[in-house]
């Protein structure tokens, strides 16, 4: 199946601000979607969908603060680029730390916003490539046995097999066949390969 090609999803509510930005970033090739409000917005999202996020600050009736955090908050969630009337240092660095990747003034330049939004789906991509790898790593180290994990967990103590053998009360040869079947089924290529996989995907292997 072929991935879904990334949109722009766009949150301001200024219908005339949505319009422009929409034949803008239509005209350089970009799928965008546009939201008078986060409510709207929300009613909509779906974290499957790749693509960023252009979200205005201040919504009638609402903030968009509010919608960044929200968003941040979620195991899934867009890149998130500001794009405000009304910045300032302290509202800037609130929203950086509230995860937006930027913080853009209006009147924006076409370009540089494009440019943005094109980098913002490469974040996307990786974050979504990470995610899919580490759900992968976390399934196969699901199904290996409790000895399995138990000398995985070893491994990642740093133990060597005859450390690991003097442990747990068996021969050298019979952990150097655990390791031997732990890098098959978590298809590592080494047992350092294995060790940092299981690592970066932050595997549970002792209750």
């Amino acid at each position: 199946m072929m991935a879904a090609s990334p949109t722009v999803f766009v949150v301001d509510d200024d219908p005339a601000l949505r319009r422009s930005l929409h034949t803008l970033l239509s005209a350089a090739g970009l799928q965008t979607e546009t939201y008078p409000s986060a409510r709207e917005f929300l009613a909509a999202f779906d974290a499957q969908r790749p693509g960023c996020l252009v979200l205005d600050l201040l919504l009638r009736g609402e903030s968009g603060l509010d919608l960044l955090e929200d968003l941040q908050a979620r195991p899934v969630h867009p890149p998130i680029i500001v794009l405000t009337a009304h910045g300032s240092v302290p509202t800037s660095v609130h929203a950086l730390r509230a995860g937006a990747i930027d913080f853009i003034e209006k009147p924006m330049r076409p370009a540089a916003l494009v440019a943005r939004i094109r980098e913002a789906f490469d974040i996307d991509a990786r974050e979504r490539e990470a995610r899919g790898q580490r759900l992968a790593v976390l399934e196969r180290a699901r199904r290996l046995s409790p000895r399995e994990r138990e000398i995985a967990a070893l491994l990642m103590e740093g133990k060597r097999s005859k450390e690991i053998a003097g442990s747990l009360g068996i021969s050298v040869r019979t952990v150097e066949g655990y390791r031997a079947r732990l890098l098959h089924k978590m298809q590592a290529e080494s047992a350092p390969h294995l060790v940092t996989m299981l690592l970066l995907s932050d595997v549970k292997l002792r209750t």
